[in-house]
């Protein structure tokens, strides 16, 4: 589209001018900077209250290691997410006018995907690493609320789960990019 942003009335136009690639590689990025903000978060949580705890229970370290593991997952979950979504994307060039609305539909199903994805992950790291950090206490202090509290882990885990699922079933919307006419 040629000169897309000359003349920018209001805020659709604005929209509307973006090139639909972009907005693609931005739900992308949004995908995997989220969920890897919250598997770090997560084991920020989780690790200090697992060093902590350590100090009066050693044997919890190795044991405990489990919720780290469930942390990490959740960045893998945007990994396989932004694999999903980079894969229907096509050879981005110079589009056709009646390509083009299709483009933006596929954009902006991306985009909003990874936003869905990204923010799902970031609060299932938030959820493991808080359940992680209690586990490893309650750990400490009574050792049969291990397994309970495990247990409660993998569902909080099952979120970041369900918004994979959740965004896959939404970039069925992105399958549609046109193939640019070189």
């Amino acid at each position: 589209m040629a000169d897309m942003g000359a003349n920018v009335a209001n805020w659709s136009d604005l929209f509307y001018g973006i090139y639909p690639y972009s907005w693609a590689n931005l739900g992308i990025a949004f995908a995997l900077g989220f969920s890897i903000v919250g598997a770090a978060w997560g084991i920020f949580v989780t690790g200090t209250s697992l060093v902590g705890a350590a100090v009066k229970a050693p044997r919890i370290k190795s044991k405990n290691l489990v919720s780290i593991i469930f942390c990490e997952a959740v960045a893998i979950y945007g990994v396989i997410i932004a694999i999903i979504l980079s894969g229907k994307m096509k050879n981005p060039g110079q589009l056709q006018a009646a390509d083009y609305d299709k483009a933006l539909f596929a954009g902006f199903a991306v985009f909003w995907t990874g936003i869905s994805v990204g923010l799902s992950n970031l609060v299932c790291g938030v959820c493991v690493g808080v359940t992680g950090a209690g586990c490893a206490l309650a750990d400490a202090q009574t050792p049969s609320t291990f397994v309970k509290l495990l247990v409660i882990e993998i569902f909080g885990s099952a979120l970041g789960l369900f918004g994979v699922i959740v965004g896959i079933i939404q970039a069925g919307g992105a399958s549609n990019f046109p193939v640019a006419n070189a």
